[in-house]
């Protein structure tokens, strides 16, 4: 008999996600809060690749493994995924990415002399970004890396891609990204990330996050229009 390919139900698909999302920022902006001093840029950047390399293949087969509203949304621009579950995915996400950012403060505090003021993993430009990027900086990295990673998503998600390998890929594009941007932004390219541990840290982190919402949407958006048209149609 033929292989039945598995339905899952719309609980179990955003359950997918809220684990996903929240074992992203459990794992990158963890380290980047518990071990950042040992480890550096570089092993911040491979953390966050990690966890989308293997969550994207614990929960990448019930959910589609996005963790990230921008890839959502960059995935429905470029009609890979339905319109009609961008709002349940966002908020599923959106709760993964808090909760995570709510254990990640508790574990934090208990520790003598901890503070969010150090940065809590958070995005910034300006005096808060790590590297004191300005606005314009960090805008335009953002949107192009997102752009990117919606690209390299799409490529390695497509039927003509080599199948089992999209997880490795899109964990190495994401270790890439980070390599790239920590210095800039502290890197968002996922606005779950950034409001997940923003919420906690106070006002300046939350003055500043919109540029983390509204540029990596821009990014995925720019990709998901312009996939098709630059690299062909996923037929």
């Amino acid at each position: 008999m033929p292989e039945l390919t598995p339905v899952h139900s719309t609980a179990q698909k955003l359950g997918a996600e809220a684990l996903g999302t929240f074992w992203l920022v459990l794992g990158g902006c963890g380290t980047a809060i518990f071990a950042g001093e040992y480890v550096g840029f570089v092993g911040v950047a491979l953390a966050f690749g990690l966890t989308v390399l293997t969550g994207a293949y614990a929960f990448g087969p019930v959910s589609g493994g996005h963790f990230n509203p921008a890839v959502s949304v960059g995935l429905a621009v470029a009609r890979r995924f339905a319109w009609k579950e961008l709002p349940g995915y966002v908020v599923a996400q959106l709760i993964g990415a808090t909760i995570a950012g709510a254990v990640l403060l508790l574990i934090a505090s208990g520790v003598s002399g901890f503070t969010t003021a150090d940065g809590f993993a958070t995005n910034g430009y300006g005096d808060h970004s790590p590297a004191g990027y300005n606005l314009t900086s960090v805008i335009v990295a953002e949107v192009l890396l997102t752009a990117f990673f919606l690209f390299v998503i799409l490529g390695a998600s497509a039927k003509r891609a080599a199948v089992g390998f999209s997880g490795l890929v899109i964990g190495l594009a994401l270790t890439l990204i980070h390599l790239i941007s920590i210095p800039i932004s502290n890197t968002s390219v996922n606005p779950a990330r950034s409001l997940g541990v923003a919420w906690f840290a106070g006002a300046e982190p939350l003055s500043q996050v919109w540029v983390f919402i509204l540029a990596p949407l821009i990014g995925a958006a720019i990709a998901g229009f312009s996939y098709a048209f630059l690299l062909g149609d996923d037929d």
